[in-house]
């Protein structure tokens, strides 16, 4: 079989996968989150949590829960790293270092799980269960609650409630987000992904040398990893590794997986809206995006260009012989349009072209498809904008879905979409500049110096990365000292809470208002016109942000 014929297969039956429980999943998670029923363990959890499941939230309650939630999250997450030495299953490891468990704390967290640290030698069994796996459900289920409470924005007649973040989160865990990982996990023990609590074990070389394999329960983990597009690797090569990645097979369940909520995620936009219609015009968007980015990075990995890669006949530095290029490239052009982070090949070793193409893809915002949650509620927004914007070129009244945009929406909406240009850039200026930074730079850079231009895409992919809560990274950068370690975890923090802050200021205008009637002047929102409409915006906002910084760095090394 020709690798064209096998990538095209290879995709094709991860779009079926997708087509297939689409709908069915969808409308599960909209009955999960309208649904007045609360079952019997939920109860019990509001009961222990003193939470009443009845209260109705505004949008600033809403927000303070979120808040408060995770910065607990955050601090118990930081004290579990820092005692680990004394805590059983620490595989005799110390307790994590202060600036690396604050790192590490903000990431889990905010749904970025950056890695900072190499995890066989840094964190113990009881840290990875107990802390690490525990916020990749929590921190997927807050991106889920803010997605619905926009949604319900939108969708409420006036009043400005957005429903209980608290019920919103439990449900998430226990009705979404639990059971699909039982599944995957299952499904992954039977393809050969380990789940052990043992520290490692002893091989023999074929040159008699002895060594120390570790060992994890990587299987519960690496199916949450992926579910909720979280990424951390619980072995240092993540997904690359053939303990957490051992087939072809598993490799398209994984990518599978990580795209399986954001994408079902627009289905149950239509239901709560009713009209299907909106949700499938999201769904092209997101879609056109994604295919568009796939088709650019594989022809990159696909044209050989140096000795090596034209003696190998691709471009497979960096890259698992198990998967080759097309598997390579859909993981990672999946990986980072979803704020997953999790990787299957080093994206350091892309090409030029292909690398900036991975950093253009967290720089569209995570919306293509996006994170669980983020991806759909980063996408309304930009619907908003589109919406406003159209309506000034046209002379038609913005609306959407019977709202009006007016000035506080449009305000809110714009403060959202800005917060990440501003991380990355502001971050990616310090870093380049800062005399304390240069020795971290240019690793893998033609002459070796700091500043070099491949260095610049270190820089700019790592505060993309962690402003757009992606965490994955290029490997050439050397990120262990303090100012990233703070830097990048400030970006992480600011990224994932100011624009959650924004969005559901933004729902409660929404729902404050009373729907208005479409009439001869509103705007339709659904169809190919608004989705060209949409795409337009989407690209613009990136294109016309961030096309300096690119041109200065991944543009100006393929031009090279």
């Amino acid at each position: 079989m020709s690798p064209a014929l096998a990538a095209g297969l290879q995709i094709a039956l991860l779009v079926a996968v997708l087509a297939i429980a689409w709908a069915p999943l969808g409308d599960h998670m909209a009955r999960t989150f309208t649904s007045p029923r609360h079952l019997r363990i939920e109860r019990g959890v509001y009961r222990i949590t003193r939470v009443d499941p009845e209260t109705d939230q505004t949008w600033g309650a809403y927000a303070a829960s979120v808040l408060a939630f995770s910065v607990v999250g955050m601090l118990f997450l930081y004290g579990l790293q820092r005692i680990q030495g004394v805590l059983p299953l620490s595989n005799g490891l110390s307790g994590v270092s202060p600036a690396v468990a604050f790192n590490t704390a903000v990431s889990f967290v905010t749904n970025t799980n950056w890695q900072s640290y190499v995890p066989e030698t840094t964190m113990g069994h009881l840290t990875q269960l107990v802390g690490l796996a525990v916020q990749n459900f929590v921190s997927a289920a807050v991106g889920l609650a803010v997605a619905v409470a926009l949604i319900r924005g939108l969708v409420r007649a006036g009043g400005g409630r957005l429903g209980n973040f608290w019920v919103d989160l439990t449900r998430g865990c226990l009705r979404i987000l639990l059971p699909l990982s039982v599944v995957l996990a299952l499904f992954l023990l039977t393809q050969g992904v380990i789940m052990s609590l043992h520290a490692s074990f002893t091989a023999t070389g074929l040159d008699g040398t002895a060594q120390q394999i570790a060992l994890a329960p990587v299987a519960s983990q690496e199916a949450i990893k992926e579910l909720g597009t979280n990424g951390g690797g619980i072995l240092n090569a993540n997904s690359a590794h053939p303990f957490e990645n051992p087939t072809p097979l598993t490799n398209l369940a994984q990518i599978a997986a990580l795209l399986l909520i954001p994408v079902a995620l627009t289905r149950t936009f239509g239901t709560m809206v009713g009209d299907q219609r909106q949700g499938r015009t999201i769904l092209g968007v997101m879609t056109l995006l994604w295919a568009a980015q796939l088709a650019l990075v594989t022809w990159s990995e696909s044209s050989p260009r140096g000795t090596a890669a034209l003696a190998a006949g691709a471009m497979m530095e960096g890259k698992e012989t198990r998967f080759g290029i097309p598997s390579s490239v859909l993981f990672a052009v999946s990986t980072t349009g979803t704020s997953t982070g999790a990787v299957n090949s080093m994206h350091d070793s892309f090409t030029a072209a292909g690398g900036g193409g991975l950093i253009l893809n967290m720089l569209f915002g995570e919306v293509a498809p996006g994170g669980v949650g983020t991806g759909l509620y980063g996408m309304l927004v930009l619907a908003i904008l589109a919406v406003f914007i159209g309506g000034l070129l046209v002379g038609r009244t913005p609306e959407y879905l019977g709202k009006k945009i007016g000035r506080r929406e449009i305000t809110t909406a714009a403060l959202s979409v800005l917060v990440m240009p501003a991380l990355v850039l502001v971050g990616t200026g310090l870093a380049v500049f800062l005399p304390s930074t240069s020795g971290a730079l240019g690793n893998s850079g033609d002459t070796g110096t700091p500043g070099s231009i491949h260095g610049f895409s270190e820089v700019l992919y790592a505060f993309a990365s962690a402003a757009n809560n992606n965490g994955s990274a290029f490997a050439g950068i050397t990120v262990t000292n303090d100012f990233f370690q703070i830097a990048l975890g400030l970006a992480m923090f600011l990224g994932r809470f100011l624009p959650i802050v924004f969005v559901l200021a933004l729902a409660g205008s929404l729902a404050a208002q009373k729907p208005t009637p479409a009439g001869a002047g509103t705007l339709p929102t659904r169809g190919p016109l608004f989705g060209v409409l949409l795409v337009g915006v989407v690209v613009l906002v990136a294109a016309l942000t961030f096309f300096p910084a690119l041109s200065l760095g991944p543009i100006a090394e393929a031009l090279a």
